[in-house]
């Protein structure tokens, strides 16, 4: 699965960041523009509605990609971990 995060620019509102500084791109949730909303949209990522497994496995991709980039343990394998 390719990765699409990149990191945002520094201090872009959310409205101006590309989709790529979101877990999941395509309905632009779960910003990801610093180790805060890195672990919080780990924390969420079971809660995000209307997404299918794709889009999930494609926002574990971007997410472990953020965690990577801001230092932040992610203490999951597959995406499938992330859900209860």
């Amino acid at each position: 699965m390719e990765i699409t995060r990149k990191p945002p620019r520094a201090h872009e509102s959310r409205s101006h960041l590309s989709s790529s500084a979101f877990a999941f791109p395509a309905d632009r949730k779960e910003p990801l523009t610093d180790a805060a909303h890195v672990r919080s949209a780990i924390a969420r990522f079971s809660q995000v509605d209307g997404v299918d497994n794709a889009e999930r496995a494609q926002a574990f991709e971007n997410i472990k990609a953020a965690a990577e980039y801001y230092s932040v343990h992610l203490n999951a394998h597959p995406w499938h971990d992330l859900v209860a």
